[in-house]
Formats: structure tokens, C-alpha cells, sequence
């Protein structure tokens, strides 16, 4: 796909797809304008990179839609200051956009192919205040703990206790949960040492996050 026409898709894809689905956050959407998705799309499905779906990446995985991304960005309400951690790497075009909004950003990829491929397409994007890992983001506390604002790009049965206590006092995180078609996409925040805020945003469907924990099956 010519450049132009890849312009002209991702000016389709924040006015037909992102601004209709109550993303209204400025920053948000100038990310999304400027920020080149194709480039963190695989070569077979740049012609994609914009489109309403999921884009597989290898390794069983998927880049999240457009209007998915946009709204887990603008729940998180990322500010300059903010130190961001990420549950899932994928592609790596998530990354760019928290790198974009926040002062730094840790990143976790089960998969060190995707992490790697990751990893080339956020230089050449120039994009440098983000650490990148291959570990399980679901294995004790990461380093750099406590963070922002929290990602998690896959879903999850229920929300994870072990993310939750990363977070700063203050801090968000966006986390899809449920082990059926719909879910719910979450908003958690921090109040205080020990309590926390879960504000529902929309119901969705997301695969679910490499070794997520899966809830015990009752047995009569």
C-alpha cells in the first residue's frame, strides 16, 4: 500500500473508528495521527494496519484494535510524569503510543521473537524511553515497581492481585477480564495502601493474556 493511502487510512480509521467510539482525548487521538501503525504491523498485513480487526503478529498472537487501543489509552489518563508498565509487548505499537504519553515505559514479552521485532521497530521509530523484558509480567513484581499507570494487552479470568499492588497510590490500570464472550474492559486505581477502585468501561473480547491464571472449575 503507497504511502498516501496509507495516510488517507489512518485518517479513516481516527474519524470512522476511534472518535465514534467516545474517544475524545486530544493526545490520544494526535498519537493515533501521527504514530505510523503499519510500521509495527507484519509485512503481509500492512494493507490492514488500519482496518476495524485484529492483526496477527506470529507466535498465536494479535495487535488489538484500533478503537481498543485508543480507549485503554485514554482510561489510563497517561501524563508526562507518569511511569507506565506493560503486560504484553506484542507488536510493539502499544508501546510507542505509552512511550509517546508517558516518561518511561517497562514492557513485558513472553515471546522474545515478538519482543525482538518489537524491539527493531520501536528504534526505528526512534522511540528510546522504553525497557524491554522477556518475562511473564504474571511472575512476582516487576523492577522499577510501583508504576503509574499498568497495561495489560491480553485479558485476564479475573484481575490479577500481583498487578494491583504494583500500582502507585493514584496509579491506573487497564485490564480486560472474564473467561466469556462479553467481557469487561476495567479501569482499576489505587486509592490508598489497601483499597482499590474498579470502574467497568465497556464490554468487549480479548484473548486471553500467555499463562493467565484460569479460575478453579466446580465439581459436584
Amino acid at each position: 500500500m503507497v504511502a498516501s493511502n496509507l495516510e488517507k487510512a489512518r485518517f479513516n480509521m481516527v474519524q470512522q473508528q476511534i472518535r465514534p467510539w467516545e474517544v475524545v482525548d486530544e493526545r490520544v487521538i494526535d498519537i493515533l495521527e501521527i504514530l505510523p501503525r503499519d510500521a509495527f504491523a507484519p509485512e503481509e498485513y500492512k494493507n490492514l494496519a488500519y482496518t476495524d480487526t485484529e492483526i496477527p503478529i506470529g507466535e498465536g498472537q494479535r495487535m488489538m484494535a484500533p478503537k481498543i487501543e485508543a480507549r485503554l489509552l485514554q482510561a489510563l489518563d497517561i501524563q508526562e510524569s507518569d511511569k507506565a508498565l506493560e503486560i504484553g509487548t506484542g507488536s510493539g505499537f502499544l508501546t510507542a503510543c505509552l512511550a509517546r504519553l508517558a516518561a518511561s515505559v517497562v514492557s513485558l514479552e513472553i515471546y522474545e521473537s515478538l519482543l525482538e521485532q518489537a524491539r527493531s521497530r520501536l528504534e526505528e521509530q526512534g522511540i528510546t524511553n522504553v525497557e524491554l523484558s522477556n518475562s511473564d509480567g504474571l511472575e512476582g513484581n516487576v523492577e522499577g515497581a510501583p508504576f503509574d499507570v499498568i497495561a495489560v494487552t491480553g485479558s485476564l479470568p479475573q484481575t490479577a492481585d500481583s498487578l494491583k499492588e504494583q500500582l502507585s497510590i493514584g496509579g491506573r490500570m487497564f485490564v480486560v477480564t472474564g473467561d466469556n464472550d462479553p467481557m469487561e474492559a476495567n479501569l482499576v486505581t489505587r486509592i490508598s495502601e489497601d483499597a482499590w477502585r474498579t470502574e467497568v468501561l465497556f464490554e468487549t473480547e480479548l484473548a486471553s493474556l500467555v499463562n493467565a491464571p484460569q479460575p478453579e472449575k466446580f465439581t459436584f
